[in-house]
């Protein structure tokens, strides 16, 4: 047996680190899907800019569901 790559690990642990996140939120009684795996999460500054008030073009906002 081969030994796995350190890349390979951090590779497994984002997507059930990713995994794990939609099951809390679908557990909290938000909709989810399997397509919002592949959607990529906004930045900490983008969640900032966008909980603060901060001008920000409707291009840059996020798409909340619920």
């Amino acid at each position: 047996m081969q030994p796995t790559s350190f890349q390979a690990k951090k590779a497994y642990y984002a997507k059930v680190r990713r995994s794990n996140y939609l099951a809390s939120l679908r557990l909290a009684g938000f909709d989810t899907t399997k397509a919002d795996l592949q959607v990529p999460l906004p930045s900490k500054e983008e969640i900032l800019k966008k909980f603060r008030g901060d001008a920000c073009s409707p291009a840059d906002r996020i798409p909340l569901r619920r």
